[in-house]
């Protein structure tokens, strides 16, 4: 497919850190995404939590599936718009590379533990994943991607770690985050992907587990629209064949609604190629009136979905599996792999351990040094 002038090119990739001979039968992007695919964090997000535990059901999305969606959406808006599919897929099956097992629960914790020596942010580790913590290759630690790549990665940073980033790496992936740029329109949309993903897939499997209702979604007003449409259209429809079509019919209109804004910014902004685009404001984006309603269905599904109190008994458990693994672990380092045990700043060691684990492990390993049983 041709690629517009304002998309990532491979040809004109700003290059990996340690540098390679080209590869006789991919460009960048798709050895990266094929590093990506093969790494050892990419197999760990099978079990790790989205929304629900791993040990909740077999059918709810983990961090592998809700990546393999957000790849599904980002290549499809993309081949659209003209921009680089591969890039797109790459950045999306890495973007959460960096999670922690038990989703925001473990990563909030995680960043309480290590309050004073850095603090942990879950965008950066992914980055930090695929720089050093992957160890694969004879010549350098990590997957040793693109620029392009890892800069979709870091999808938010806070300014000290971007000026930490920025000393060790002057004018990389930390940059924009001190001068207000932009990333490539390939990193816009997957972080646009990413929510259009989550806020279908969370309604999903909300209705799955009973703790909401397609009652209670009536209030949404872009499920609701759907679910009309879907009712007018096939009056004995009824369960989950109802929920499936309403939810396909929304994430349809989100995406032509993301493609026809998206192009109306681009026909006004005029970017002559992929450096021009970090230089203009943010351009993959939706509709005024999508990007409200979507904010509506976030707020729905956190007051009703992330704060209901089954969902806050396991994000309780949760956090202190995680903030006695880390007590452990800071005292007694032996009971971690060498790898990690010899490392010169303890604190930043635990805390990878900590965050490579799924959420299998994480509960066996707290089981054993604790020898308490995590209570289902």
């Amino acid at each position: 497919m041709r690629l517009a002038r304002h998309a990532s090119h491979a040809a004109a990739s700003r290059g990996r850190r340690h540098a390679e001979p080209p590869a006789p039968t991919r460009d960048d992007f798709q050895r990266d995404r094929d590093r990506i695919v093969h790494s050892t964090a990419f197999r760990r997000l099978v079990y790790k939590t989205q929304v629900f535990l791993n040990h909740e059901g077999d059918l709810f999305r983990t961090r592998l599936t809700h990546s393999l969606e957000v790849a599904q959406l980002g290549r499809s808006v993309s081949r659209s718009l003209g921009l680089n599919e591969d890039l797109v897929e790459a950045i999306a099956l890495a973007h959460d590379l960096g999670h922690t097992p038990f989703g925001h629960a473990g990563q909030d914790t995680l960043n309480a533990c290590m309050a004073g020596h850095g603090g942990f942010e879950h965008n950066l580790q992914s980055l930090r994943v695929v720089d050093q913590l992957e160890h694969r290759y004879p010549q350098y630690d990590g997957l040793n991607l693109s620029f392009e790549t890892r800069e979709g990665i870091l999808k938010h940073c806070s300014q000290a770690n971007a000026q930490r980033i920025e000393a060790g790496e002057p004018g990389g992936v930390g940059r924009r985050f001190i001068d207000g740029t932009q990333p490539s329109l390939e990193a816009q949309l997957c972080n646009l992907a990413d929510e259009i993903a989550y806020n279908a897939h969370d309604i999903d499997d909300g209705v799955r587990s009973g703790l909401i209702s397609m009652e209670q979604l009536e209030a949404v007003e872009l499920f609701d629209r759907f679910r009309r449409e879907t009712v007018a259209e096939y009056p004995e429809l009824g369960g989950r064949r109802l929920l499936y079509e309403t939810i396909r019919r929304m994430l349809s209109a989100q995406v032509y609604d993301l493609i026809d804004a998206t192009r109306a910014a681009l026909d006004q902004a005029a970017p002559g190629d992929a450096d021009e685009v970090r230089r203009c404001p943010r351009l993959v984006q939706f509709s005024a009136s999508m990007r409200s309603q979507s904010t509506e269905l976030k707020r729905f599904l956190f007051a009703n979905l992330y704060r209901h109190a089954r969902v806050v008994q396991t994000t309780t458990q949760a956090q202190q599996v995680v903030r006695e693994l880390f007590d452990a672990y800071l005292a007694e380092p032996a009971e971690m792999p060498l790898d990690y045990a010899g490392q010169a700043d303890l604190h930043r060691a635990v805390a990878d351990y900590i965050a490579g684990m799924t959420d299998r492990f994480a509960m066996r390993e707290h089981e054993r040094l604790t020898g308490r049983t995590w209570i289902v």
